[in-house]
């Protein structure tokens, strides 16, 4: 059985990656800057939509790229490995659109987003409500035939930049998702300053009395989880990609050092405890990229695949901390100062051990499919 990312296009994947690995290098300098300082690239950014790695996912007719699950994983796996601006967040607002749009806001807003022209933003998580939904405080109630929309947002990326979010907020028939413009009334934003992924800063988003029309409703009324469910198992992939291409960056940055770092009379990788960290890490990471690899494959095909992307993510974390982490050990000093990667891995891998699905969740997850099951999920 085939394991591997299968992609609509021969060549596709490897043009692709060469030109993002062209592209990362040409603009190193503004890539770092933003990192640094916490802004977002937005003329960089833009660049990368006119290239099609913004809406890799989205149909041509919607003005994206016709790809699907494994050219998505392939540009987000890039992006972590050349240290690039990540559009994920974008590509998860591409896949609520495609799953549950009007006629009216996908023409509306699937090929500007797809594009790079609409910054997309998600506000989900609430201070104090942690990871479950059934908890969130923020609400909308009708009004002359709109929606009110009263709430505090935190962990936005983008929600300072975005042209639109979308907004998770309880309705009488319960938990209902809403596009709102960032622009509109009654909504203002902070900025926050995030350790890691600093080039989609976060903010606080702050919603009061904020009139939108029914048309702004994305899915059904009450029906906010399957909404929020439909592009999460799937995101996770995004995820895992992202980290997995961090993991690959540490590894071979680390080896092309420890390679040259003169030790006695051999280098850093003669010694065969630094030997047996390298096949660890490797087999990590070569085990999370199968995983990965298989829940594409489910998920393009249709299947059922929750359990698969969210295996897919929790493998990803794991070897990204142990590949990060461990890079410091063929490293050592060398990697404890800002004009190298290993400090922003650090940081970068922390992020996405808890946004998106954290570890502990995910773990939950797989548990409870495994111990529900008669035959414990295969067993």
């Amino acid at each position: 059985m085939y394991f591997g990312l299968t992609f609509k296009e021969d060549g596709w994947a490897q043009r692709t990656a060469s030109a993002m690995r062209k592209f990362a290098a040409e603009h190193r300098a503004a890539f770092d800057a933003s990192s640094r300082n916490a802004s977002f690239p937005l003329d960089l950014y833009r660049e990368m939509g006119r290239r099609g790695w913004i809406g890799p996912l989205t149909p041509v007719a919607d003005g994206g790229a016709g790809g699907g699950v494994a050219e998505y994983c392939l540009i987000e796996e890039e992006v972590g490995r050349h240290r690039m601006v990540s559009p994920q967040i974008s590509i998860q607002g591409q896949c609520w659109l495609i799953a549950w749009g009007t006629a009216e806001q996908r023409a509306r807003l699937l090929p500007r987003i797809a594009s790079g022209d609409v910054i997309f933003s998600e506000s989900i998580s609430e201070p104090g409500v942690g990871s479950s939904l059934k908890l969130m405080r923020s609400t909308a109630t009708r009004s002359n035939g709109d929606w009110v929309i009263n709430g505090t947002k935190c962990h936005v990326n983008l929600g300072h930049q975005c042209d639109v979010t979308i907004v998770f907020a309880m309705a009488a028939e319960g938990l209902t998702a809403f596009l709102v413009d960032r622009e509109s009334p009654g909504v203002s934003t902070r900025q926050t300053d995030p350790i890691g992924l600093r080039m989609i800063p976060t903010a606080d988003v702050l919603f009061e009395d904020v009139r939108v029309p029914e048309s702004a409703m994305l899915g059904s009324l009450g029906g906010g989880m399957d909404t929020f469910l439909t592009t999460f198992n799937t995101s996770r992939l995004g995820n895992a990609s992202e980290l997995i291409g961090w993991s690959r960056r540490a590894l071979a940055e680390a080896i092309s050092y420890a390679r040259q770092r003169e030790i006695g009379n051999g280098v850093v990788t003669d010694f065969q405890g630094i030997q047996w960290t390298v096949a660890d890490c490797y087999g990590e990471l070569y085990g999370a990229s199968l995983a990965r690899d298989r829940a594409a494959m489910l998920v393009d095909s249709g299947g059922d695949h929750a359990l698969e992307t969210t295996l897919a993510k929790k493998l990803a974390i794991d070897a990204a901390e142990r590949c990060i982490n461990q890079a410091f050990a063929l490293v050592g000093s060398h990697g404890l100062y800002t004009d190298t990667d290993f400090g922003e891995l650090l940081h970068d891998m922390k992020v996405l051990r808890v946004a998106g699905g954290s570890l502990e969740v995910l773990r939950n997850y797989a548990a409870r499919r495994v111990l529900r099951n008669p035959e414990a999920a295969g067993l």
